[in-house]
């Protein structure tokens, strides 16, 4: 008896940002491709480079263009590509990064596909380009959602994914990372300098938008984070704190 092989999980990525996005850095990975008359007209590069590689590429009328997305909001165009595979760091990878100075982003359990797709965009904006997730049913992954509402921003990243985010915080302390943890009050910003006056590299860490950082997260932290407000709203969106704290504790401080 002959077992067919698995099908490939694949991923659509909706609208032109994200698709341009991903032609630019792996033009081959896109499987097929579909869009309207208008966009037609602006991605005829894409059209040529899918004609020499034989793969199928077609313009299409709305309704099935919506039916190929998932969604109304397909932009005009839907890229059909592999769904990306997530890794999990190693220890050299770890001590690679803390060598490096390299910052990193922890996100527990964000559940908002729209959240991490947002994320996944000021990072890559602010050139942050390792996003750590954990293996958690809540956790957000990095899907249609998330790739339409990063803009392109996905692309510029790397999602990597952990068993348990509290003991990857404490792999990171331990190789001398600055693990800072978002919350709503009780956390300072600045002291992020050693006495001999070397930086340490900085990992922030943010949590569910609607319990915030696990306890057990939480203490793993080397030091929490709080923006200071006006007090009439508690807190922001997740997207928002991260794109706030990536600003001031990573780029205003690198060099």
């Amino acid at each position: 008896m002959h077992r067919l092989p698995a099908k490939e999980k694949t991923v659509t990525l909706c609208g032109l940002p994200a698709v341009r996005a991903r032609f630019d850095r792996d033009a081959g990975s896109i499987q097929r491709l579909f869009f309207d008359q208008a966009t037609g007209r602006k991605i005829g590069v894409m059209c040529k480079a899918l004609a020499a590689a034989k793969k199928v590429y077609r313009c299409v009328e709305p309704p099935e263009l919506e039916k190929i997305a998932g969604s109304l909001h397909h932009g005009g165009v839907v890229a059909v590509v592999a769904a990306p595979v997530l890794r999990t760091p190693s220890a050299a990878d770890v001590r690679q990064w803390a060598a490096k100075q390299t910052p990193l982003l922890l996100l527990d359990r964000i559940g908002n596909a729209h959240n991490l797709g947002a994320i996944a965009r000021t990072a890559g904006f602010f050139g942050v380009s390792h996003i750590i997730i954990p293996t958690d049913p809540a956790a957000a992954l990095p899907g249609e959602a998330a790739f339409r509402v990063s803009e392109g921003g996905l692309e510029a990243v790397e999602i990597w994914r952990v068993p348990r985010l509290a003991g990857f915080a404490r792999e990171l302390a331990l190789a001398g990372y600055d693990v800072m943890g978002a919350a709503t009050r009780g956390g300072r910003l600045g002291g992020l300098v050693r006495p001999s006056g070397r930086p340490r590299p900085i990992a922030l860490v943010l949590g569910n938008e609607e319990h915030g950082l696990g306890a057990d997260v939480a203490a793993a932290c080397t030091r929490l984070v709080t923006i200071p407000g006006g007090g009439a709203v508690e807190s922001l969106n997740v997207s928002v704190a991260a794109a706030v704290l990536m600003w001031e504790l990573i780029v205003r401080r690198t060099p």
